[in-house]
């Protein structure tokens, strides 16, 4: 426990050094294709929530705010109304970013684990890029779970592990381990944060491993895709 405890340490560490320039290297590296995939997790999300009033929506790992302001776009154009949108991450740095960029949102510095709201307050919970680095994963999901109403959904879009890569999976995984890191270290200055992005996605879940830890958390899998030569994947899944 203590070695998850030191590991997370680092890792949210890392967050707050490369935070001042976290949104410039991720605009630069994944090309802006990044928007598309969260609106795209938004909109299915209203969809199958089929709300047009939504008291809470919580972002866990919510970083410089991104994710969260799609959440607020995506509703306004949908006319749904959003009461609350708070986020949640361990890193002050990051959410320095984000208060300065969306000082109307509600934020917390705690951990994915360990998130200050009630039991069964929230409508819809995400966590974009940010589940591969929660040590304690199967923890965070059953917190996620306790935070949820009954049919509240929780959201995921990460940069899964693929075991047997297609001809594009392995262009991709040669852009994420060998391009993407001296891109990102050159925006940062600080190469062994973006030598960690590959090397956490090789070291995370399958697809298929994070449906079956949603569903042992007490979630059911109502969306499953991967988008840009898998790149990135979204899953959604409704609380039991």
């Amino acid at each position: 426990m203590a070695q998850d405890q030191q590991k997370q340490e680092k890792i949210v560490s890392m967050f707050d050094d490369i935070a001042p320039t976290y949104d410039t290297a991720n605009r630069v590296m994944s090309m802006g294709v990044d928007k598309s995939w969260r609106r795209k997790a938004c909109d299915l999300s209203y969809k199958f929530y089929g709300k047009e009033s939504i008291p809470q929506i919580v972002d866990v790992a919510c970083g410089t705010g991104d994710m969260m302001d799609f959440w607020r776009s995506r509703a306004q154009r949908a006319d749904i109304k959003i009461k609350n949108i708070v986020g949640v991450d361990p890193s002050v740095g990051m959410v320095d970013v984000a208060k300065k960029k969306y000082p109307t949102f509600i934020y917390h510095i705690a951990k994915a684990t360990e998130i200050p709201l009630e039991d069964a307050s929230s409508d819809i919970l995400s966590i974009t890029y940010g589940i591969r680095n929660v040590v304690e994963r199967k923890e965070a999901l059953v917190e996620f779970n306790r935070v949820l109403k009954k049919d509240g959904l929780v959201v995921i879009l990460e940069f899964m592990k693929n075991e047997n890569p297609s001809l594009l999976g392995k262009i991709r995984d040669f852009y994420m381990n060998k391009v993407l890191p001296k891109v990102g270290g050159a925006i940062s200055k600080n190469l062994a944060a973006y030598e960690y992005l590959p090397n956490s996605i090789e070291d995370f879940s399958t697809v298929e491993n994070m449906q079956n830890e949603l569903e042992s958390a007490g979630f059911e899998m109502l969306y499953t895709k991967s988008f840009s030569m898998d790149i990135s994947t979204l899953l959604i899944a409704r609380k039991k």
